[in-house]
């Protein structure tokens, strides 16, 4: 059963790994966008040459964005990029990210051994000095750039220095000897591993191994009610730290702590217990990540920022209290807890990610802050036993799948002011009765209503211009409908098999229906179309058994292949002068 679950896990967090990464394009540079902490990262720079300055920020739509972040391989390959600019605000620079550029190749930008580039220690070769000592004013050492130098055996960091990214010293054989600063704030994963330092045994206490007050890793022989003692408080802990210990069952966490960082317990599968000081402001992302036998990780009322991912696959986790600083729920953040009951959001929450708290199947309710004017994709899908739901004013979207498959769903409050209703919206809610098309209403996307199969009476808006493609199929109770005045597009399918639709009475600019629009539908039993229909797409009323009346119009130039075979009780009208397609009134009267 464990494979199983680890299995869909793999494969959910695979297909949603971009949720929410909204990409945009700014100056010739490509930027990954957080929408919750602000920030950007630079992920790829096809189109960039010559002398490059990154900006410390970014204006998009009316929102500034700080840069933060040079993503892996950002810039590999791009021979035309010979110099560049790092501001002050980048805090990690990934893997690969300069390999194969003209920065990396130009040896007049390296210094015996080293490439520094605005304070930023980017890589190191084999002319580095065996004992090397990082100068003053070097504030991050990007990830890999000490990775298998066989040269080095002890590196001196200087104070300043903030920031070590992962696999720093990775495969340095030789190396015996690190200090780490008071005034490093992050350690990535994997910086000693296989260096002479972490295979010595003298350098590990109690299954951990612990340098200048920062716990770097641990191994299988750490105790499974682990609490930190050791001269030095310990005041930091490197990302994936615990990674994967299926010793720990439970932690104490040190008050001298300020953050957990990046998976630092992800696959731990046997804990059950975290408790978490008041010291830490940050949670970051994949930190319990498929936690399965979590039950309590109570987080602080100090917390600033938690990461995306954070508990996705607790599955035991069944509460979950949130800092009131919190302004969003990230990114899978409770995504296949499935014992997950109750949620208080942050009181001034203004953001609800995709996959937020999709598979979340035992989720009984929740109730939106008045601040709340995002609900991403997939935001709630799964969510099986919520009941009823009131969408906060502000929000202008109900984003793609996001009550999805919520099959006991039976009312749905939408505000006055929402725009569109987007693709799979409340697709598979099985139980919906109640719902409300606000008067601002524009769009119903694709497979909105698809599968509702108690939905019996819809009142649109006469604003709603755009009715997807399958919008209300196979809504078997839907018995009445009035389409709205400025409807532009009805999309193919979109109300075939609504078993139970009587009548369908247009007024509007309506130029077409789409193929197969209303297929199937047995009930239907008469049609009126608008005056400005041009066109009725192929099989658009197929097998309507009971369709005896149709009011055509006089604008009328086209009726589609099959668009009313088997309609028995129709008469075949004369239609004399326009465009009739191939059986288009097959075995009608």
């Amino acid at each position: 059963m464990k494979r199983f679950v680890w299995l869909a896990l793999f494969i959910f967090g695979a297909l949603e790994a971009s949720y929410g990464q909204e990409k945009t394009l700014y100056n010739e540079i490509y930027y990954l966008l957080d929408p919750i902490e602000g920030t950007a990262m630079v992920t790829e720079t096809p189109k960039a040459f010559g002398d490059l300055v990154i900006p410390s920020e970014i204006n998009v739509g009316n929102r500034v964005y700080r840069v933060t972040e040079i993503g892996e391989k950002a810039f590999k390959g791009n021979k035309h990029v010979e110099a560049i600019v790092i501001p002050s605000s980048i805090e990690h620079i990934y893997r690969n990210a300069f390999d194969g550029t003209g920065i990396m190749k130009n040896k007049t930008f390296w210094e015996n051994g080293v490439l520094i580039i605005d304070s930023c220690l980017i890589a190191t070769d084999k002319d580095i000095a065996p004992k090397y000592e990082v100068p003053e004013g070097v504030r991050l050492i990007a990830a890999g750039a000490f990775e298998n130098n066989k040269t080095v055996t002890r590196v001196i960091l200087p104070d300043g220095l903030r920031e070590i990214d992962h696999d720093t010293f990775k495969g340095c054989k030789n190396l015996t000897k690190i200090n780490i600063p008071s005034s490093v704030r992050h350690i990535g994963e994997d910086i000693l591993t296989g260096t002479a330092m972490y295979l010595d045994e003298s350098h590990w206490k109690k299954g951990s191994l612990v340098v200048d007050g920062c716990l770097i890793a641990t191994n299988a022989t750490i105790k499974s009610k682990y609490t930190f003692s050791s001269k030095k408080p310990v005041r930091l802990i490197a990302s994936s730290a615990f990674k994967d210990n299926k010793i720990l069952t439970s932690i104490v966490l040190p008050d001298s702590l300020w953050e957990i960082p990046a998976g630092v317990f992800m696959g731990c599968t046997e804990l059950k217990e975290a408790v978490i000081p008041s010291s830490v402001t940050k949670v970051g992302m994949f930190a319990f990540y498929g936690c399965e036998r979590l039950t309590a990780a109570t987080l602080p009322a100090t917390l600033e920022s938690l990461g995306a991912r954070a508990f996705f696959g607790c599955l035991n986790l069944e509460q979950q209290t949130l800092s009131d600083n919190l302004k969003g729920i990230p990114i899978g953040c409770f995504t296949a807890c499935r014992k997950f009951k109750h949620i208080q959001l942050p009181k001034d929450v203004e953001r609800i990610e995709d996959g937020a708290f999709y598979g979340c199947s035992q989720l009984e309710e929740i109730n939106f802050p008045a601040t709340v004017e995002y609900l991403g994709e997939m935001a709630f899908a799964g969510c099986q036993t919520l009941f009823k739901v009131e969408v906060p004013y502000a929000v202008k979207q109900v984003g793609k799948g996001c009550f999805k498959d919520c099959n006991r769903l039976y009312e749905m409050k939408l505000p006055e002011g929402l725009y569109a209703i987007d693709d799979e919206a409340f697709m598979g809610c099985l139980m919906l009765e109640k719902i409300n098309i606000p008067k601002d209403l524009f769009r119903i996307g694709k497979n909105a209503f698809t599968n509702c199969q108690t939905l019996e009476r819809l009142t649109m808006n006469e604003h709603v211009h755009v009715i997807e493609k399958e919008a209300f199929l196979h809504c078997i109770k839907l018995s009445e409908i009035s389409f709205p005045k400025e409807l532009e597009t009805l999309g193919e399918r979109a109300f075939e098999q609504c078993i139970s639709l009587r009548r369908v009475y247009m007024n509007s600019t309506l130029e077409k229906v789409g193929a197969r629009a209303f297929a199937t539908c047995r009930s239907l039993q008469e049609v009126r179309f608008s005056k400005g229909l041009l066109a009725i797409g192929e099989s658009a009323f197929v097998e309507c058994k009971n369709l005896q009346k149709v009011e055509w119009p006089d604008g009328l130039e086209e009726v589609g292949k099959e668009a009313f075979r088997d309609c028995i009780k129709l008469q075949t009208p004369d239609l004399s002068g326009m465009k009739v397609g191939k059986n288009a009134f097959k075995n009608c009267r």
